[in-house]
């Protein structure tokens, strides 16, 4: 090849050495993604270009190009209901039971619409979101449509990335190719196709959530609320203080949470899915599993402004549980 392919400019940007690289502008990474999603990039490029962003660690401007760049592939219905909260699940568990599911459910018995959407069995030994749906009964949807048809019928829909967007669910396919995760996995998380103006986001290193902070900022994002959960979920962890990091109408703030136990809890020797749907119907009365389903749902509640302070929070939430109609598990009242 004697003219340099146009993809090349990004990938000697991130990989000119330590004096030579820098961060891509904004503009830069929207252009990058544009080509990627376009196939306009030999996949040695795409395979440097990930890792050299891995190596580096993205910057919210990048992240906020690669998301509009993504989001422009994206076909949202035209009768998509308001969808008043976005949910990413992306990380799996392996430690406890996804109890934050129970979360989702019960703010949609409250008239919380939600669209969640995740990935499932990029890394080995993990319990994914779409599996466990399935397994409790609550059949994953297949396409943005679907979804927003669901959510009109339940106030609640699960979409995998494999739908959502195929080309980027390719993109996280390779980890275990190249041995990393990569900048998609953030990006993902942030993509609220349906515009919500509330986004709850999880991750595992903690100094992910001014990055998730500082890119919603720049994609205008109304309200969003990103927090270390369990395993990299969005999920409280009821035996640990949580700090909260915060974007609300333009401006950030950031709080702890403290733990709502004085103890810590033995974790369960095996991962019984089915225990979710028996805490829902009340014969399960796990302590540890219900202290997280109504942390979570404080957390989410006054990030939404449901709540003034901590305290009305954690009791509406725990409202909220009682009051729950057993008799309905993964549909509206």
């Amino acid at each position: 090849m004697s003219q340099e392919h146009p993809f090349a400019q990004y990938v000697r940007i991130l990989g000119k050495g330590k004096n030579g690289s820098r961060p891509l502008t904004q503009d830069e990474a929207y252009d990058s993604f544009r080509m990627i999603f376009s196939d306009q990039v030999l996949p040695e490029q795409l395979g440097a270009f990930l890792m050299l962003m891995r190596v580096k660690e993205e910057e919210p401007q990048e992240l906020a190009g690669f998301i509009r760049a993504v989001k422009e592939s994206l076909t949202i219905p035209d009768n998509a209901p308001e969808v008043h909260l976005d949910w990413s699940s992306y990380a799996g568990k392996r430690r406890h039971l996804p109890w934050f599911i129970l979360s989702n459910l019960l703010l949609a018995q409250n008239g919380v619409n939600i669209f969640m959407h995740g990935a499932s069995g990029h890394t080995a030994g993990r319990m994914y979101t779409k599996d466990v749906l399935a397994s409790l009964g609550i059949a994953p949807c297949n396409s943005l449509q679907g979804s927003a048809d669901r959510i009109r019928e339940t106030g609640f829909a699960y979409l995998d990335l494999e739908h959502l967007s195929p080309r980027l669910h390719k993109i996280i396919e390779l980890r275990p190719i190249l041995g990393l995760r990569s900048p998609v996995h953030t990006l993902a998380r942030m993509l609220n196709p349906f515009d919500s103006p509330y986004s709850m986001q999880g991750i595992f290193h903690p100094g992910y959530r001014p990055m998730h902070q500082e890119a919603a900022l720049l994609l205008k994002q109304p309200h969003l609320a990103v927090m270390k959960g369990d395993g990299g979920e969005i999920e409280r962890d009821p035996d640990a203080p949580c700090l909260v990091q915060s974007v609300h109408n333009g401006e950030m703030s950031e709080e702890e949470w403290p733990a709502m136990y004085g103890r810590r809890h033995v974790k369960d020797p095996e991962l019984n899915v089915q225990r979710l749907r028996a805490a829902w119907e009340g014969s399960d009365k796990d302590e540890y599993g219900i202290g997280a389903v109504i942390g979570t749902t404080a957390i989410t509640l006054k990030m939404m402004g449901r709540a003034d302070d901590m305290t009305s929070a954690e009791s509406l939430a725990k409202d909220m549980w009682e009051a729950r109609n057993t008799e309905r598990f993964g549909t509206a009242a």
